[in-house]
């Protein structure tokens, strides 16, 4: 029998109100009201209402992988969630996931990832936990930091062999990814059928009560459940939370689509991308990141909503006076000025002179050298107010150069010598 058929999965939505149980008193129901505030799913819903009304203090899980150095403004919807349980009095297990980044999370994509080593996975993690609590809470009281190489590095070929038995290959292929891959003639590698169980693992490691994520982790969660109740353990509880659409409006949020706002950005470039939220969507960065909502009112102009909304969630992350300086350069570059102050990169005398594509991507304003040529191709460069045109060009920085990306994006490149 499968986990969505034992399980009552009560689905919330934004905006639905919810009636877990006609007994409850008014402050149990505020409680929930507040928990399943902007969820998608609560697996399964009576019994989180049941927890609160006996007053337990939910141990709540939440699991990230390192398998890039920075978190985003998808990670901040969940984080946010996690934030409101902390506040409500419930303790939060942040688990990063230094091990099962090494596997690699197969979720939403069309071929196997390249592994990590831990050694890279590591690497990644050392801001992973500041950038996390500038969300989170991090009074040790209500937070506890956990790697999950902890009990995972330490599983034995036979452990690894029993937990694998605990599924089956057409429980796997449940997962819409799976299953589009496999319908597709697209290779899966056995490997990735041990990820959920390893996330799942880490639940049963923890004591979860609750566990909190994107809707795409649905599959990895429920896998949470099966195995507590096949350790003895009572079930967590899944709460899944909507993913948030990158600044193309289409995919969801990612750092390998180049569609995200980092959490750890600069001021400057987390507003101007604020500012580059589609029309469309802005509602829903919104609804899902706010801390007050409904004091924005949609009947303003489309820029004065985008400007409310980009001092907000700057301000969040960052101080009021770098958000109020983060608007005032976002106005000089958009009076087509070029502003007054910019980060600052010294290229080594050594390594000069300096190829135009190589200096491009090493300022992060191209991926490789070869979408760099791509970029000058398409005259999306300039130094010093004049567009790039030959892509073989070698620079010797005699004197400090203003390399800029399109409209916005400007760095002050100098020698050390």
């Amino acid at each position: 029998m499968s986990e969505q058929s034992r399980d009552e999965r009560a689905i919330v939505g934004p905006g639905q109100p919810i009636d877990p149980l006609p007994s409850v008193t008014a402050d149990i129901r505020e409680h929930l009201a507040k928990i399943t505030h902007n969820a998608v799913e609560v697996t399964p819903l009576e019994r989180l209402t049941e927890r609160i009304a006996r007053g337990d203090r939910l141990t709540v899980k939440l699991g990230c992988d390192p398998s890039r150095p920075d978190l985003h403004l998808g990670h901040a919807v969940v984080l946010r969630k996690v934030r409101e349980l902390q506040d409500l009095g419930h303790n939060v297990v942040f688990i990063v996931g230094d091990f099962t980044a090494t596997i690699g999370d197969p979720t939403g994509k069309s071929k196997t990832r390249p592994a990590l080593t831990i050694e890279e996975t590591r690497e990644n993690t050392k801001t992973y936990v500041d950038q996390a609590v500038k969300i989170l809470d991090s009074d040790p009281e209500k937070l506890t930091i956990k790697f999950n190489s902890e009990w995972l590095q330490s599983l034995s070929f036979q452990d690894v062999i029993q937990l694998a038995g605990k599924t089956t290959v057409a429980r796997m292929l449940e997962r819409d990814d799976f299953k589009k891959r496999y319908k597709a003639e697209q290779p899966i590698a056995l490997h990735e059928f041990l990820y959920p169980l390893a996330q799942g693992y880490d639940s049963v490691a923890v004591d979860a009560d609750i566990e909190i994520g994107g809707t795409d982790q649905t599959f990895n969660l429920m896998v949470g459940r099966q195995l507590q109740r096949d350790s003895g353990k009572e079930p967590q509880i899944v709460l899944t939370m909507p993913l948030l659409p990158g600044l193309d409006g289409k995919e969801k949020m990612s750092k390998s689509l180049g569609n995200y706002i980092g959490i750890s950005e600069s001021p400057e470039r987390m507003f101007e991308k604020a500012m580059k939220i589609p029309d469309a969507i802005l509602p829903d960065y919104i609804r899902l990141l706010s801390d007050e909502p409904d004091r924005y009112d949609f009947q303003m102009s489309p820029y004065e909503t985008h400007l409310a909304f980009a001092r907000e969630i700057t301000t969040t992350l960052h101080s009021v006076e770098q958000m109020e300086a983060a608007e005032a350069r976002y106005r000089e570059v958009a009076s087509k000025q070029v502003p007054d102050h910019m980060e600052t990169i010294v290229i080594p005398a050594n390594e000069l002179p300096i190829g135009i594509c190589e200096l491009a991507h090493r300022v992060d304003f191209a991926t490789s050298r070869s979408d760099a040529r791509k970029l000058i191709q398409g005259r999306g460069l300039r130094i010093d107010g004049e567009f790039v045109a030959d892509p073989r060009e070698e620079l010797g920085l005699d004197a400090p150069i203003v390399l800029q990306r399109g409209k916005s994006r400007f760095i002050r490149v100098e020698s050390s010598q």
